[in-house]
């Protein structure tokens, strides 16, 4: 009797819940989901016209073959019979790093192999490691290549203020520094091919209005498993398309923080490195052109360097590239309005495109649209969702993303998915930074594995079963624990209801497909099943 009584109670209290949720649906819910509707509709149609416009840009930067040689005068630096290697300029080459283990040597390796009179250049290593065994090893890898003659020099600071923005700041105070015309930058893990300087450093001795040129990113781990696979896409897109059209069209783009070459007049007279971001790449690239600095992108030379390939990592660096940007906007917008250096289409380009519609709407839209408002709407018939907004137009955008990868192209649900989840992560970072919340200049550096997936690979040969990685899990005492993101799982949760809903009450749009995929893609890396499992070694 007693459990009859408890479950016609709980029946009450359900058809309750429900009444109450048909009292309000229509005359409360409908026209608030409604407006988030017609407002994602319009934040879709910015990025559908913003991604139509960059590829018409680059069907007309190919068919008239416009490069960076046609653009501004490029002529190979030579010997010079009378003055010898003083035809070349000097040139500083900063190598910063904190506790990079694993990819220490292969920077410094590729910058002390760069095809450059070896009297014009000076190789800077600058090291924040708190780890002392990194500190010494590092010493004495410079120290190995200060015997072969190279002119390198180990650097160091009391402290870490400032992260990457005030080393680099710290290592242009260096007296030496005052002999040199140009500095190239690489992260740890980035390998350049031995003509580096050569294909780069030539367009700043023969273009006095340039400051800054950018090579492109070549993924040396790219097929290490589906999540690096699925930042391939991204970044190729960018490197692809972004930043040539920006090259080719305002003279400006962000800078990437690495494999470039600045001049350093350029850096000074913008301010030098300021750490008021994480992205202290892009703001001193913003700066510049304010001052009225052109930047060049060369496509076609590549540097090698690793994507991170562990799922906390790579949340690390969205985050960080994510409200970095974001929180730069708000800071600089003022200087842009004020600029009188600019033409107002180039201000303009500036604030609406690269920094709004990249930088805040693209996060923002792809979680709020996809991943909450179109789940919602099909628990409120009562709303219109126009077909076109929810599938056709995304639908082109994704296929101009992709069709930067072809080689990817048969995993493009993969990356859809993907890209959704990350979405929770980039629209958080994104208003944290737009809103100045908490520390938003809290850096984390972002792991590389480097030499330890060589060591890994050589171990077990290309192929790394599902076997031996349980075992490696198993034998670390790996915990759910520590791998499950609470966030991941709550919206996997949500969207599986929705699922369930839509599929069990005949949705007008059939969206349960869209929804069940994308919960299953959630949970899958809210319980940490994504990216390479680091092996444990005794």
């Amino acid at each position: 009797m007693a459990e009859s009584a408890r479950g016609g109670t709980f029946s009450v209290l359900v058809d309750q819940l429900l009444q109450l949720w048909l009292d309000v649906r229509s005359p409360i819910v409908a026209p608030l989901l409604q407006f988030a509707i017609n407002v994602c509709l319009v934040m879709v149609t910015m990025l559908f016209v913003e991604r139509i416009f960059m590829c018409g840009v680059m069907v007309f930067v190919k068919l008239l073959r416009r490069t960076p040689e046609t653009q501004f005068k490029f002529e190979p630096l030579r010997d010079d019979l009378e003055f010898g290697n003083s035809s070349f300029p000097m040139v500083l080459v900063q190598i910063p790093m904190f506790n990079e283990r694993e990819v220490y040597q292969l920077s410094i390796q590729a910058a002390c192999g760069l095809s450059w009179p070896g009297d014009r250049m000076i190789i800077q290593v600058l090291d924040d490691s708190t780890d002392q065994t990194t500190r010494d090893l590092v010493q004495m890898e410079c120290q190995r290549w200060a015997s072969k003659g190279i002119n390198i020099r180990y650097e160091t600071r009391p402290n870490r203020k400032g992260y990457k923005a005030g080393a680099l700041r710290q290592g242009m105070k260096w007296p030496y520094v005052q002999t040199c015309d140009y500095v190239a930058i690489f992260d740890a893990d980035f390998q350049p091919e031995p003509e580096f300087l050569q294909r780069t450093v030539p367009f700043l001795v023969h273009n006095s209005n340039l400051a800054l040129v950018q090579a492109r990113w070549k993924f040396v781990n790219a097929n290490e498993c589906l999540m690096t696979k699925m930042q391939e896409v991204s970044l190729n897109y960018h490197f692809s398309v972004e930043q040539r059209v920006g090259s080719a069209t305002y003279g400006f783009f962000g800078f990437n923080g690495t494999a470039g070459v600045w001049r350093i007049r350029a850096m000074e007279e913008a301010g030098g490195w300021n750490d008021r971001t994480t992205v202290e790449d892009m703001d001193l690239a913003v700066r510049a052109s304010l001052c009225g600095w052109k930047f060049v992108y060369i496509h076609d030379l590549e540097v090698k360097n690793e994507l991170p390939s562990t799922f906390k990592a790579f949340r690390f660096q969205q985050h960080r590239w994510s409200c970095g940007p974001a929180n730069l906007f708000r800071k600089v917008l003022p200087s842009i309005l004020k600029n009188q250096n600019l033409k107002l289409w180039k201000r303009l380009h500036m604030i609406y495109a690269f920094f709004f519609v990249r930088k805040v709407v693209a996060h923002i839209v792809t979680f709020t649209f996809y991943c909450v408002v179109i789940p919602a709407s099909v628990l409120v018939p009562e709303v219109d969702l126009p077909f076109w907004g929810a599938v056709y137009v995304p639908s082109i955008i994704t296929l101009l993303n992709a069709i930067t990868t072809p080689k990817s192209l048969h995993l493009l649900v993969f990356w859809i998915l993907f890209e959704n989840v990350m979405s929770l992560h980039r629209t958080k970072a994104t208003i944290i930074g737009l809103f100045d919340i908490g520390n938003v200049n809290e850096w984390v550096v972002t792991e590389k594995l480097g030499n330890l997936m060589k060591y890994r690979s050589s171990k077990y040969g290309k192929k790394y079963t599902l076997q031996r990685m349980a075992s490696n899990m198993l034998a670390r005492g790996w915990k759910m624990s520590e791998r499950m993101h609470l966030l991941e799982v709550w919206t996997g949760g949500f969207l599986m209801f929705c699922a369930v809903y839509d599929f069990y009450f005949q949705g007008k749009n059939h969206f349960y497909v869209y929804l069940f995929l994308q919960s299953c893609a959630f949970l899958v890396m809210g319980f940490g099943y994504v990216g390479t499992f680091v092996p444990h070694y005794s």
